[in-house]
């Protein structure tokens, strides 16, 4: 049996989906590993995203709460609000009472990634404050940690990521994910496909 892993993301202009994909594709190298990437539900309506200027939806699918006990590890990715993740995200968990009451996601792995516009807009603390989204659920947090390697203190140019996982700077929406950033969200699924790999094998 393969080892599911689940990418689930939202993300208003791209950023995140940038990474998601990077994510998917390092999960997906890992052999045994069937990755699969979803989005969660928007919650603003058409006409509020085409004022903010937001780009159409990608064809991604929609997951559902009681769809996430299906995987054996879950990648979870969002942009900062202030620190935290977007509503989007938080209502999508708010939704997971079922999941929670059953206690179906206990024990599963799992990881963060994210994105902020500028670097004193949360690349900890959005990451940090969405642990107890997970704690809640008993899920075992997989933090990417240093095992990125020495591009991780690379200071020759603006990187987004952190030991909680990968992440990207938007600014002002014109900035997409860097070269390295994507390296490091590559290295975040294949890192962590590879955590969930043994602890199903243990299992």
């Amino acid at each position: 049996m393969a080892v599911k892993v689940y990418v689930v993301y939202y993300s208003t202009y791209g950023h995140v989906g940038k990474l998601a994909e990077e994510i998917k594709k390092g999960a997906s190298s890992v052999e045994g590993v069937e990755a699969k990437i979803w989005q969660v539900p928007e919650t603003l309506p058409e006409e509020v995203l085409g004022k903010m200027g937001a780009p159409p939806k990608p064809d991604v699918p929609v997951i559902t709460p009681q769809e996430l006990a299906e995987a054996d590890g879950i990648l979870f990715g969002f942009p900062t609000r202030f620190g935290m993740m977007a509503a989007q995200m938080k209502a999508f968990f708010d939704a997971t009472g079922g999941l929670w009451r059953e206690q179906s996601l206990a024990g599963k792995p799992a990881g963060i990634f994210f994105s902020t516009g500028t670097q004193g807009g949360g690349q900890e603390t959005t990451p940090l404050t969405a642990i107890t989204q997970l704690t809640h659920h008993g899920m075992v947090f997989v933090p990417v940690g240093y095992t990125f390697g020495a591009k991780m203190f690379g200071m020759d140019q603006v990187q987004g990521g952190s030991p909680y996982g990968a992440g990207t700077f938007a600014a002002d929406g014109s900035r997409w994910p860097s070269e390295v950033e994507l390296e490091h969200a590559f290295h975040q699924g294949k890192y962590f496909a590879g955590i969930a790999k043994k602890l199903k094998g243990s299992a």
